[in-house]
């Protein structure tokens, strides 16, 4: 027992010195004797927040005040090209929750609506079944948005949402047979669409009907609940996925901070979310668990059109900062989104990275930090990111990151180069396709380098440049995978690269 607790020690001895950390704090990692194998994980991924309404990520642009993030940002890293899996909802969530591109399944353009089947199919690994197999007590609280059903809980009969009965909700007791508890939560309470944000969910059972103004602080008030409940077990590490809904439509702040922003009932709501952040934070320290706790804080795609990003450019906050587009398109602003890590234990105080990841990665970095192996029937586009946490290049057989759009449009990023397969946005930005004039190029090609705004197409002047992308991201999409080592195809035989030409 004695060499297992030496040899423990050294090895998180080593994992501080690679991690750049004070020795001071590695002395108090070997008396704490904390498992750095074995860290909380707290994943927080806002619904619609553009990379520009996090203050300080853009304090040029930014005007919203977001003080719980900035703060959780000087004590962590920040990432600044990370990617969502796609720039809509459940695309996005589905990749965070399985290592997997959406579009390798049969969900080729936009979003679910729920009443019908679990997106995820229930033999595929997800990263809640995973750490859970290795004993984490795992939550989600918030919104699902990747499909279950409803069943009557009398006759246990499926429920079908009428078609023309505006504001149906599932009638309390109705029973969720294939929701989060059965893709490896040990827990859930939420929603599952922003459409249906007044029908409240707790494991398999719709509980109650509220207002919507109510969601985001009973999910604020269940985090910190939950957090003081697991930290009452220290022997058992946990995983809180907190998919918030805002500040997605309906952008409803609460009473307390309407008129905080002093920019409209969005900036108030983005100040509401950020105020998330400090709350589970707060939990954290109350029970002496910030040090080995690994925070994830994240969007699904870009900000909303429903924002009224025009007023607030009016008042000089641009919710993409310098990018061009917003939630659904091609353009990085549809895509690139805020990501902050904070894991004092490992990461350096007020880091930051320029690596590119896209959030189909956490599958990866979760079993790398649990240092367990990835299963072979899953995490197809899954890459850890775990040594930029110590300062260290990724090192994989990735060759680059797809992006797709609200309506299947494909583009693909390999180092400074972006390459998109649409004539305008691929989303609702003008230009959409229809709108493009016939005489421009297919495709649009960026230095990204040189244009982070991508604005000067280099498409035609660049045609070697093209094709390597372009075999590259055809190799990409129809191998099944691009990770090495998976046994799994993709869902459908046809999966259409060209969308514009159909």
């Amino acid at each position: 027992m004695r060499k297992i607790i030496q040899k423990h020690i050294l090895l998180v001895l080593l994992l501080a010195l690679c991690s750049g950390i004070s020795l001071a704090q590695k002395k108090n990692l070997q008396s704490e004797k904390w498992d750095v194998t074995r860290p909380n994980i707290v994943y927080i991924i806002c619904d619609d927040l553009g990379y520009g309404d996090v203050h300080a990520l853009a304090p040029k642009t930014s005007k919203i005040l977001t003080p719980c993030t900035d703060k959780l940002a000087s004590e962590g890293m920040v990432f600044t090209d990370a990617h969502s899996g796609s720039s809509v909802c459940t695309p996005t969530r589905y990749g965070i929750m399985t290592g997997r591109y959406s579009w390798r399944t049969k969900l080729q353009e936009g979003v679910v609506q729920g009443y019908s089947d679990n997106l995820i199919v229930d033999s595929r690994p997800t990263v809640a079944s995973h750490l859970k197999g290795l004993g984490y007590h795992t939550a989600i609280l918030g919104k699902w948005h990747m499909n279950f059903n409803y069943l009557n809980s009398k006759t246990g009969g499926l429920l079908k949402k009428p078609q023309k009965k505006k504001g149906f909700m599932a009638p309390i007791g109705t029973v969720i047979p294939d929701g989060p508890i059965t893709r490896g939560f040990d827990y859930f309470y939420g929603i599952h669409h922003a459409g249906s944000m007044k029908e409240i969910i707790e494991n398999d059972q719709v509980i109650k009907h509220e207002g919507e103004i109510n969601f985001l602080p009973s999910l604020t008030k269940k985090s910190v609940e939950y957090i003081n409940e697991r930290a009452q077990d220290k022997r058992t590490p946990f995983f809180l996925y907190l998919p918030l809904g805002s500040p997605h439509t309906p952008i409803v702040p609460s009473h307390d901070w309407q008129g905080k922003s002093k920019l409209g009932s969005y900036g108030d709501f983005v100040m509401e979310t950020d105020n998330v952040v400090g709350e589970v934070s707060k939990a954290l320290e109350k029970h002496g668990l910030t040090e080995n706790t690994l925070i994830i804080f994240t969007s699904d795609n870009g900000a909303s059109k429903s924002a009224n990003i025009p007023k607030l450019e009016k008042q000089g906050h641009h919710v993409s900062a310098n990018m061009r587009g917003s939630k659904s398109d091609l353009w990085d602003g549809g895509h690139r989104i805020p990501f902050v890590v904070r894991w004092p234990a490992m990461v350096k105080k007020g880091s930051a990275s320029k690596e590119l990841i896209c959030l189909t990665d956490l599958f990866a970095t979760l079993s790398e930090v649990t240092q367990t192996t990835l299963p072979k029937n899953g995490a197809e586009d899954s890459f850890s990111f775990l040594p930029v946490f110590m300062g260290k290049p990724i090192n994989s057989e990735r060759k680059g990151v797809i992006h797709h759009s609200i309506s299947g449009h494909f583009a693909y990023r390999q180092g400074k180069w972006k390459l998109l397969l649409a004539k305008g946005s691929g989303g609702w930005t003008a230009p959409r396709e229809k709108d493009v004039p016939g005489n421009a190029p297919i495709a649009q090609l960026y230095n990204l380098e040189k244009d982070p705004s991508e604005t000067n197409n280099l498409y035609e002047s660049e045609p070697e440049i093209v094709k390597q992308l372009l075999e590259d991201l055809k190799s990409d999409i129809y191998s099944g995978a691009t990770r090495n080592g998976t046994l799994i195809k993709n869902d459908i035989d046809e999966i259409i690269l060209w969308k514009s030409m159909h």
